[in-house]
Protein backbone atom coordinates (compact mmCIF):
# COMPACT_ATOMS: atom_id res chain seq x y z
CA UNK A 1 0.00 0.00 0.00
CA UNK A 2 1.11 3.20 -1.28
CA UNK A 3 1.24 5.91 2.13
CA UNK A 4 1.48 8.81 -0.50
CA UNK A 5 -1.03 10.28 -2.43
CA UNK A 6 -0.84 11.00 -5.84
CA UNK A 7 -4.00 12.13 -8.51
CA UNK A 8 -4.10 10.27 -11.37
CA UNK A 9 -4.24 11.17 -15.08
CA UNK A 10 -7.28 10.17 -16.50
CA UNK A 11 -5.48 9.71 -20.18
CA UNK A 12 -2.93 8.04 -18.64
CA UNK A 13 -4.61 5.51 -17.02
CA UNK A 14 -7.27 4.32 -19.70
CA UNK A 15 -7.64 1.00 -20.28
CA UNK A 16 -7.62 -0.58 -23.83
CA UNK A 17 -10.36 0.23 -26.34
CA UNK A 18 -10.88 3.05 -23.54
CA UNK A 19 -10.37 6.06 -25.41
CA UNK A 20 -12.82 5.48 -28.44
CA UNK A 21 -15.68 5.47 -25.24
CA UNK A 22 -14.44 8.89 -24.26
CA UNK A 23 -14.58 10.23 -27.47
CA UNK A 24 -18.32 8.70 -28.15
CA UNK A 25 -19.19 9.99 -24.84
CA UNK A 26 -18.14 13.41 -25.56
CA UNK A 27 -19.65 13.25 -29.35
CA UNK A 28 -23.05 12.07 -28.00
CA UNK A 29 -22.58 14.65 -25.07
CA UNK A 30 -22.00 17.56 -27.54
CA UNK A 31 -24.91 16.81 -29.79
CA UNK A 32 -26.88 17.22 -26.14
CA UNK A 33 -25.82 20.34 -25.41
CA UNK A 34 -26.83 21.51 -29.27
CA UNK A 35 -30.13 20.76 -28.46
CA UNK A 36 -30.30 21.95 -24.86
CA UNK A 37 -29.67 25.83 -25.16
CA UNK A 38 -32.57 26.73 -22.76
CA UNK A 39 -33.46 24.58 -19.63
CA UNK A 40 -36.92 24.14 -21.48
CA UNK A 41 -35.52 22.49 -24.47
CA UNK A 42 -32.86 20.86 -22.57
CA UNK A 43 -35.76 19.41 -20.30
CA UNK A 44 -37.61 18.51 -23.40
CA UNK A 45 -34.30 16.41 -25.24
CA UNK A 46 -33.73 14.68 -21.85
CA UNK A 47 -37.96 13.83 -21.91
CA UNK A 48 -37.05 12.37 -25.50
CA UNK A 49 -34.08 10.22 -24.70
CA UNK A 50 -35.46 9.18 -21.61
CA UNK A 51 -38.49 7.43 -23.45
CA UNK A 52 -36.55 6.44 -26.16
CA UNK A 53 -34.87 3.97 -23.09
CA UNK A 54 -37.91 2.82 -22.02
CA UNK A 55 -39.25 5.58 -19.76
CA UNK A 56 -43.04 5.86 -19.43
CA UNK A 57 -44.86 9.04 -18.03
CA UNK A 58 -45.29 9.67 -14.49
CA UNK A 59 -48.84 10.34 -14.90
CA UNK A 60 -49.57 7.32 -16.63
CA UNK A 61 -47.87 5.21 -14.42
CA UNK A 62 -50.27 6.74 -11.58
CA UNK A 63 -53.18 5.58 -13.67
CA UNK A 64 -51.99 1.61 -13.67
CA UNK A 65 -52.31 1.77 -9.60
CA UNK A 66 -48.95 -0.38 -9.45
CA UNK A 67 -45.04 -0.72 -9.81
CA UNK A 68 -42.83 -2.88 -9.81
CA UNK A 69 -38.86 -3.47 -9.58
CA UNK A 70 -37.68 -2.16 -12.91
CA UNK A 71 -40.01 0.21 -13.77
CA UNK A 72 -38.69 3.49 -15.40
CA UNK A 73 -40.41 6.28 -14.86
CA UNK A 74 -40.49 10.18 -15.47
CA UNK A 75 -41.96 13.23 -14.46
CA UNK A 76 -41.89 16.17 -16.33
CA UNK A 77 -42.48 19.11 -14.14
CA UNK A 78 -43.84 22.30 -16.41
CA UNK A 79 -41.03 21.53 -19.04
CA UNK A 80 -38.48 22.92 -16.93
CA UNK A 81 -37.43 20.19 -15.00
CA UNK A 82 -37.37 16.25 -14.82
CA UNK A 83 -36.90 13.66 -12.61
CA UNK A 84 -35.99 9.65 -13.85
CA UNK A 85 -36.86 6.90 -11.54
CA UNK A 86 -36.17 3.15 -11.56
CA UNK A 87 -38.14 1.04 -9.13
CA UNK A 88 -35.48 -1.02 -7.04
CA UNK A 89 -36.55 -4.41 -5.21
CA UNK A 90 -36.25 -2.79 -2.17
CA UNK A 91 -39.81 -0.61 -1.05
CA UNK A 92 -39.32 3.14 -1.50
CA UNK A 93 -38.88 3.20 2.41
CA UNK A 94 -35.37 1.61 2.48
CA UNK A 95 -34.44 5.16 0.40
CA UNK A 96 -32.95 5.76 -3.00
CA UNK A 97 -29.83 6.74 -4.88
CA UNK A 98 -29.89 9.73 -5.93
CA UNK A 99 -27.70 12.19 -8.81
CA UNK A 100 -28.86 15.34 -8.64
CA UNK A 101 -28.15 18.22 -11.21
CA UNK A 102 -29.60 21.78 -12.13
CA UNK A 103 -30.36 22.03 -16.15
CA UNK A 104 -30.03 26.24 -16.19
CA UNK A 105 -27.46 28.60 -17.22
CA UNK A 106 -26.17 31.52 -17.08
CA UNK A 107 -27.43 33.74 -19.41
CA UNK A 108 -29.55 36.77 -20.39
CA UNK A 109 -33.22 37.21 -20.37
CA UNK A 110 -35.43 39.47 -21.76
CA UNK A 111 -36.82 42.39 -19.92
CA UNK A 112 -41.58 42.72 -20.21
CA UNK A 113 -40.98 45.79 -22.67
CA UNK A 114 -37.48 44.94 -24.48
CA UNK A 115 -37.70 46.50 -27.89
CA UNK A 116 -36.90 50.12 -28.58
CA UNK A 117 -35.36 52.07 -30.97
CA UNK A 118 -32.29 54.39 -30.81
CA UNK A 119 -29.75 55.82 -33.11
CA UNK A 120 -31.29 54.15 -36.14
CA UNK A 121 -31.42 50.36 -34.46
CA UNK A 122 -33.31 48.43 -33.00
CA UNK A 123 -32.54 46.96 -30.36
CA UNK A 124 -33.42 44.30 -27.09
CA UNK A 125 -33.36 45.17 -23.18
CA UNK A 126 -32.34 42.30 -21.18
CA UNK A 127 -31.91 41.17 -17.43
CA UNK A 128 -28.64 38.94 -16.86
CA UNK A 129 -29.78 35.37 -14.81
CA UNK A 130 -27.33 34.25 -12.63
CA UNK A 131 -23.81 35.09 -12.12
CA UNK A 132 -21.79 36.72 -15.21
CA UNK A 133 -19.12 38.77 -16.17
CA UNK A 134 -21.16 41.32 -17.71
CA UNK A 135 -18.31 42.43 -20.31
CA UNK A 136 -17.94 38.45 -21.44
CA UNK A 137 -21.29 38.83 -23.31
CA UNK A 138 -20.38 41.80 -26.03
CA UNK A 139 -19.34 41.29 -29.30
CA UNK A 140 -20.07 37.41 -30.12
CA UNK A 141 -22.40 35.76 -32.12
CA UNK A 142 -26.07 35.15 -29.83
CA UNK A 143 -29.19 33.77 -30.41
CA UNK A 144 -32.77 33.92 -29.24
CA UNK A 145 -34.98 31.26 -27.67
CA UNK A 146 -38.51 31.78 -26.18
CA UNK A 147 -42.13 31.15 -25.43
CA UNK A 148 -44.90 32.89 -26.27
CA UNK A 149 -48.30 33.08 -25.56
CA UNK A 150 -50.59 34.76 -28.67
CA UNK A 151 -53.87 36.57 -27.47
CA UNK A 152 -55.91 33.75 -29.06
CA UNK A 153 -54.12 31.27 -26.82
CA UNK A 154 -51.39 30.24 -29.34
CA UNK A 155 -47.79 28.40 -27.73
CA UNK A 156 -45.17 30.01 -30.12
CA UNK A 157 -41.13 28.29 -30.10
CA UNK A 158 -39.14 30.51 -31.14
CA UNK A 159 -35.14 30.14 -32.28
CA UNK A 160 -33.25 32.32 -33.84
CA UNK A 161 -29.61 32.05 -34.29
CA UNK A 162 -28.74 28.85 -34.19
CA UNK A 163 -28.60 27.23 -37.89
CA UNK A 164 -26.14 28.99 -40.42
CA UNK A 165 -28.56 30.20 -42.19
CA UNK A 166 -29.97 31.99 -39.79
CA UNK A 167 -29.48 35.65 -38.59
CA UNK A 168 -27.50 35.94 -34.73
CA UNK A 169 -27.79 38.68 -32.22
CA UNK A 170 -24.97 41.02 -31.02
CA UNK A 171 -24.09 43.37 -28.07
CA UNK A 172 -21.76 46.53 -28.59
CA UNK A 173 -18.77 47.34 -26.96
CA UNK A 174 -16.75 50.94 -26.91
CA UNK A 175 -14.38 50.90 -29.69
CA UNK A 176 -10.73 51.26 -28.64
CA UNK A 177 -10.25 54.21 -29.82
CA UNK A 178 -12.64 55.86 -27.56
CA UNK A 179 -12.42 53.75 -24.62
CA UNK A 180 -9.49 55.94 -22.19
CA UNK A 181 -12.81 56.52 -19.94
CA UNK A 182 -14.14 53.03 -19.71
CA UNK A 183 -10.51 51.31 -19.41
CA UNK A 184 -9.87 53.34 -16.11
CA UNK A 185 -13.17 51.61 -15.02
CA UNK A 186 -13.00 48.39 -13.00
CA UNK A 187 -14.04 45.37 -14.69
CA UNK A 188 -17.02 44.85 -12.76
CA UNK A 189 -18.15 48.29 -14.44
CA UNK A 190 -16.55 48.38 -17.48
CA UNK A 191 -20.24 47.51 -19.13
CA UNK A 192 -23.07 47.58 -17.04
CA UNK A 193 -26.08 45.75 -16.87
CA UNK A 194 -28.42 48.60 -18.62
CA UNK A 195 -25.38 48.45 -21.54
CA UNK A 196 -26.15 44.61 -22.24
CA UNK A 197 -28.79 45.68 -25.15
CA UNK A 198 -29.11 43.66 -27.59
CA UNK A 199 -28.99 44.61 -31.48
CA UNK A 200 -31.72 42.64 -33.69
CA UNK A 201 -32.72 44.97 -36.70
CA UNK A 202 -31.35 48.20 -38.48
CA UNK A 203 -33.64 48.60 -41.69
CA UNK A 204 -36.44 50.75 -40.92
CA UNK A 205 -39.99 50.08 -42.29
CA UNK A 206 -41.04 52.24 -45.58
CA UNK A 207 -44.61 53.51 -46.34
CA UNK A 208 -46.15 52.84 -49.39
CA UNK A 209 -48.11 55.46 -49.40
CA UNK A 210 -46.92 58.90 -50.06
CA UNK A 211 -49.46 60.78 -47.85
CA UNK A 212 -49.28 58.55 -44.99
CA UNK A 213 -47.58 60.40 -41.55
CA UNK A 214 -43.83 59.45 -41.34
CA UNK A 215 -43.93 56.05 -39.18
CA UNK A 216 -42.28 56.68 -35.90
CA UNK A 217 -39.82 54.48 -34.86
CA UNK A 218 -39.95 52.61 -38.52
CA UNK A 219 -36.56 50.32 -37.45
CA UNK A 220 -38.40 49.29 -34.42
CA UNK A 221 -41.92 48.69 -36.76
CA UNK A 222 -39.78 46.79 -38.98
CA UNK A 223 -39.10 44.47 -36.39
CA UNK A 224 -42.68 44.33 -35.25
CA UNK A 225 -43.79 43.43 -38.27
CA UNK A 226 -41.22 40.86 -39.16
CA UNK A 227 -42.18 39.47 -36.29
CA UNK A 228 -46.27 39.52 -36.27
CA UNK A 229 -45.40 38.11 -40.04
CA UNK A 230 -43.47 34.83 -39.13
CA UNK A 231 -44.67 33.97 -35.63
CA UNK A 232 -48.11 36.02 -34.94
CA UNK A 233 -47.11 37.80 -32.01
CA UNK A 234 -47.42 41.79 -31.29
CA UNK A 235 -45.39 43.85 -28.97
CA UNK A 236 -47.74 42.97 -26.15
CA UNK A 237 -47.14 39.73 -26.25
CA UNK A 238 -43.43 40.47 -25.29
CA UNK A 239 -45.03 41.30 -21.54
CA UNK A 240 -45.92 37.28 -21.05
CA UNK A 241 -43.05 35.65 -22.72
CA UNK A 242 -39.83 33.84 -21.78
CA UNK A 243 -37.27 34.97 -24.02
CA UNK A 244 -33.82 33.90 -23.25
CA UNK A 245 -30.31 35.09 -25.55
CA UNK A 246 -27.47 32.49 -25.18
CA UNK A 247 -24.22 32.40 -27.31
CA UNK A 248 -24.98 30.95 -30.90
CA UNK A 249 -21.94 29.28 -30.69
CA UNK A 250 -22.17 25.26 -30.74
CA UNK A 251 -20.22 22.57 -28.86
CA UNK A 252 -16.50 22.79 -30.43
CA UNK A 253 -13.27 20.25 -29.91
CA UNK A 254 -10.97 22.17 -28.85
CA UNK A 255 -7.44 21.53 -29.13
CA UNK A 256 -5.07 19.65 -31.54
CA UNK A 257 -5.61 16.47 -29.72
CA UNK A 258 -9.26 17.60 -29.49
CA UNK A 259 -9.16 16.64 -25.76
CA UNK A 260 -11.48 19.26 -24.74
CA UNK A 261 -14.78 20.57 -25.59
CA UNK A 262 -15.92 24.55 -25.32
CA UNK A 263 -19.96 25.07 -25.28
CA UNK A 264 -22.40 27.23 -23.03
CA UNK A 265 -23.89 25.88 -20.56
CA UNK A 266 -21.72 23.28 -18.96
CA UNK A 267 -22.67 24.39 -15.77
CA UNK A 268 -24.37 22.41 -15.17
CA UNK A 269 -25.87 20.37 -18.20
CA UNK A 270 -22.45 18.36 -18.14
CA UNK A 271 -22.94 16.77 -15.23
CA UNK A 272 -26.99 16.26 -16.18
CA UNK A 273 -25.81 14.79 -19.22
CA UNK A 274 -23.42 12.41 -17.49
CA UNK A 275 -27.12 11.53 -14.53
CA UNK A 276 -28.94 11.26 -17.78
CA UNK A 277 -26.63 8.34 -19.11
CA UNK A 278 -26.34 6.79 -15.85
CA UNK A 279 -29.61 5.74 -15.38
CA UNK A 280 -30.03 4.31 -18.95
CA UNK A 281 -27.36 1.97 -17.37
CA UNK A 282 -29.54 0.87 -14.77
CA UNK A 283 -32.02 -2.16 -15.28
CA UNK A 284 -33.60 -3.33 -11.94
CA UNK A 285 -32.12 -2.12 -9.05
CA UNK A 286 -31.96 -3.39 -5.53
CA UNK A 287 -32.02 0.41 -4.25
CA UNK A 288 -34.49 2.75 -7.07
CA UNK A 289 -32.11 4.76 -8.42
CA UNK A 290 -33.32 8.79 -9.21
CA UNK A 291 -32.07 11.10 -11.65
CA UNK A 292 -32.82 14.91 -11.06
CA UNK A 293 -32.70 17.65 -13.56
CA UNK A 294 -34.14 20.98 -11.84
CA UNK A 295 -33.90 24.47 -12.82
CA UNK A 296 -33.35 27.75 -10.75
CA UNK A 297 -30.47 26.82 -9.48
CA UNK A 298 -28.46 29.78 -10.46
CA UNK A 299 -30.50 31.88 -8.55
CA UNK A 300 -30.86 30.36 -5.50
CA UNK A 301 -32.89 27.16 -6.03
CA UNK A 302 -36.07 28.90 -5.77
CA UNK A 303 -39.36 28.82 -7.55
CA UNK A 304 -41.75 25.83 -8.42
CA UNK A 305 -39.27 24.05 -10.82
CA UNK A 306 -36.33 24.05 -8.52
CA UNK A 307 -35.11 21.63 -5.70
CA UNK A 308 -36.76 23.75 -3.65
CA UNK A 309 -40.05 23.20 -4.74
CA UNK A 310 -42.21 19.95 -3.62
CA UNK A 311 -42.81 18.42 -6.83
CA UNK A 312 -40.03 15.42 -6.25
CA UNK A 313 -41.13 14.78 -2.89
CA UNK A 314 -44.90 14.59 -3.79
CA UNK A 315 -43.64 12.51 -6.75
CA UNK A 316 -42.28 10.05 -3.91
CA UNK A 317 -45.12 10.36 -1.97
CA UNK A 318 -47.21 8.95 -4.75
CA UNK A 319 -45.37 6.01 -6.21
CA UNK A 320 -44.74 5.07 -2.16
CA UNK A 321 -49.19 4.91 -2.32
CA UNK A 322 -48.75 2.75 -5.08
CA UNK A 323 -46.53 0.21 -3.11
CA UNK A 324 -48.74 -0.35 -0.69
CA UNK A 325 -50.39 1.25 2.72
CA UNK A 326 -49.46 5.02 2.58
CA UNK A 327 -48.00 6.95 5.45
CA UNK A 328 -46.12 9.98 5.33
CA UNK A 329 -43.47 8.20 7.70
CA UNK A 330 -42.91 6.04 5.06
CA UNK A 331 -41.84 9.60 2.70
CA UNK A 332 -39.96 10.89 5.71
CA UNK A 333 -38.25 7.77 5.84
CA UNK A 334 -37.38 7.19 1.99
CA UNK A 335 -35.34 10.26 1.69
CA UNK A 336 -33.87 10.34 5.48
CA UNK A 337 -32.44 6.57 4.45
CA UNK A 338 -31.42 8.29 0.65
CA UNK A 339 -27.80 8.62 -0.37
CA UNK A 340 -27.02 11.59 -2.59
CA UNK A 341 -24.43 12.90 -5.22
CA UNK A 342 -24.80 16.82 -5.61
CA UNK A 343 -24.09 16.47 -9.37
CA UNK A 344 -22.73 20.05 -9.99
CA UNK A 345 -19.56 21.39 -11.35
CA UNK A 346 -16.30 22.66 -9.77
CA UNK A 347 -12.84 24.54 -10.40
CA UNK A 348 -9.82 23.06 -12.08
CA UNK A 349 -6.98 24.30 -11.57
CA UNK A 350 -5.84 27.25 -14.21
CA UNK A 351 -2.38 27.69 -14.76
CA UNK A 352 -2.99 31.00 -16.30
CA UNK A 353 -4.53 32.10 -12.88
CA UNK A 354 -2.98 30.29 -9.77
CA UNK A 355 -3.49 32.95 -7.49
CA UNK A 356 -6.75 32.29 -6.17
CA UNK A 357 -6.58 28.93 -6.03
CA UNK A 358 -4.78 26.68 -3.10
CA UNK A 359 -3.08 24.26 -5.88
CA UNK A 360 -2.68 21.53 -2.94
CA UNK A 361 -6.50 21.27 -2.91
CA UNK A 362 -7.69 22.34 -6.40
CA UNK A 363 -9.09 19.39 -8.64
CA UNK A 364 -6.48 18.75 -11.90
CA UNK A 365 -7.92 18.97 -15.35
CA UNK A 366 -8.07 15.80 -16.10
CA UNK A 367 -7.71 13.92 -13.30
CA UNK A 368 -11.33 12.61 -13.05
CA UNK A 369 -14.31 13.27 -11.20
CA UNK A 370 -14.47 15.55 -8.11
CA UNK A 371 -15.51 14.95 -4.84
CA UNK A 372 -15.80 18.64 -2.83
CA UNK A 373 -16.74 17.96 0.48
CA UNK A 374 -17.83 21.69 1.13
CA UNK A 375 -18.46 24.34 -0.82
CA UNK A 376 -20.05 27.15 0.06
CA UNK A 377 -18.32 31.15 0.27
CA UNK A 378 -15.00 32.17 3.17
CA UNK A 379 -15.97 30.21 6.35
CA UNK A 380 -17.69 27.56 4.67
CA UNK A 381 -21.16 29.79 4.46
CA UNK A 382 -23.81 27.81 3.35
CA UNK A 383 -22.47 24.37 2.55
CA UNK A 384 -23.52 21.05 2.83
CA UNK A 385 -20.57 19.48 4.78
CA UNK A 386 -20.29 15.67 3.85
CA UNK A 387 -19.68 13.46 6.45
CA UNK A 388 -16.31 11.04 6.93
CA UNK A 389 -18.51 8.09 7.14
CA UNK A 390 -20.44 9.09 3.45
CA UNK A 391 -17.35 9.73 1.86
CA UNK A 392 -15.98 6.28 3.15
CA UNK A 393 -18.71 4.47 1.31
CA UNK A 394 -18.51 6.78 -1.82
CA UNK A 395 -14.91 6.12 -2.08
CA UNK A 396 -15.54 2.56 -1.48
CA UNK A 397 -18.25 2.53 -4.29
CA UNK A 398 -15.75 4.44 -6.95
CA UNK A 399 -12.83 2.43 -6.14
CA UNK A 400 -15.06 -1.05 -6.98
CA UNK A 401 -15.80 0.09 -10.29
CA UNK A 402 -12.23 1.63 -10.92
CA UNK A 403 -13.55 4.85 -10.98
CA UNK A 404 -10.98 7.67 -11.29
CA UNK A 405 -11.78 10.36 -9.06
CA UNK A 406 -10.15 13.46 -6.85
CA UNK A 407 -10.99 15.69 -4.12
CA UNK A 408 -11.59 19.68 -4.79
CA UNK A 409 -11.72 22.74 -2.93
CA UNK A 410 -13.69 25.98 -4.68
CA UNK A 411 -10.68 28.36 -4.37
CA UNK A 412 -8.64 29.90 -1.55
CA UNK A 413 -10.52 30.35 1.98
CA UNK A 414 -11.17 33.99 1.60
CA UNK A 415 -11.47 34.33 -2.39
CA UNK A 416 -15.26 33.79 -2.78
CA UNK A 417 -17.10 30.60 -3.32
CA UNK A 418 -20.57 29.14 -4.76
CA UNK A 419 -22.99 26.56 -3.89
CA UNK A 420 -25.01 23.78 -5.60
CA UNK A 421 -28.50 22.14 -4.57
CA UNK A 422 -26.99 19.83 -2.22
CA UNK A 423 -28.27 21.47 1.54
CA UNK A 424 -31.63 21.31 0.29
CA UNK A 425 -31.61 17.25 0.29
CA UNK A 426 -29.52 16.92 3.08
CA UNK A 427 -32.55 18.87 4.85
CA UNK A 428 -34.09 15.97 4.60
CA UNK A 429 -31.70 14.06 6.57
CA UNK A 430 -30.41 12.35 3.56
CA UNK A 431 -26.37 11.65 2.42
CA UNK A 432 -25.17 14.77 0.49
CA UNK A 433 -21.77 15.06 -1.77
CA UNK A 434 -20.99 17.54 -4.23
CA UNK A 435 -19.66 15.38 -7.26
CA UNK A 436 -18.99 16.64 -10.40
CA UNK A 437 -16.64 17.87 -13.12
CA UNK A 438 -13.66 20.31 -12.65
CA UNK A 439 -14.24 22.91 -15.66
CA UNK A 440 -12.65 26.14 -16.87
CA UNK A 441 -13.91 29.85 -17.54
CA UNK A 442 -17.30 28.68 -15.39
CA UNK A 443 -20.32 30.75 -16.04
CA UNK A 444 -18.26 32.59 -18.90
CA UNK A 445 -20.43 32.60 -22.08
CA UNK A 446 -18.58 29.43 -23.32
CA UNK A 447 -16.78 27.59 -20.83
CA UNK A 448 -14.08 24.41 -20.79
CA UNK A 449 -14.27 21.04 -19.69
CA UNK A 450 -11.73 17.63 -20.52
CA UNK A 451 -13.49 14.87 -21.96
CA UNK A 452 -11.76 12.66 -19.80
CA UNK A 453 -13.24 14.21 -16.94
CA UNK A 454 -16.77 14.35 -18.08
CA UNK A 455 -16.80 10.41 -19.16
CA UNK A 456 -14.97 9.53 -15.48
CA UNK A 457 -18.25 11.57 -14.39
CA UNK A 458 -20.72 9.39 -16.17
CA UNK A 459 -18.73 6.18 -14.77
CA UNK A 460 -19.30 7.40 -11.36
CA UNK A 461 -22.55 8.34 -11.62
CA UNK A 462 -23.62 4.77 -13.36
CA UNK A 463 -21.48 2.97 -10.66
CA UNK A 464 -23.45 5.29 -7.77
CA UNK A 465 -26.98 4.13 -9.13
CA UNK A 466 -26.32 0.73 -9.25
CA UNK A 467 -24.54 0.11 -6.08
CA UNK A 468 -26.14 -0.95 -2.88
CA UNK A 469 -24.95 -2.01 0.48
Amino acid sequence: MALKYESKNVWKNLKENELDLVMDYANRYMAFLDNSKTERRCANEIIKLAKNNGFEDYNEVLKTGKIEPGTKIYLNNKEKSVALVVIGKQSLEAGMNIVGSHIDAPRLDLKPFPLYEDGNMALLKTHYYGGVKKYQWTCIPLSLHGIVFTKDGNKIDISIGENQDEPVFYINDLLIHLSADQMQKKLSEGITGEQLNVVVGHRPMISIDSEEKEIKDPVKENILHILNEKYGIIEEDFMLAEFEIVPADKARHVGLDSSMISAHGHDDRVCAYAGLEAIFDVEIPEITAVSLFVDKEEIGSVGNTSMESKFFENMIAELIALQGEYSDLKVRRAFTNSKVLSADVTVGFDPTFPEVLDKKNAAMIGHGVTISKYTGARGKGGCNDANAEYLAYVRKVFEQNEVIWQIGELGKVDQGGGGTIAYILAQYGAEVVDCGVPMLSMHAPLELVSKADIYMTYRAYSSFLKYAQ
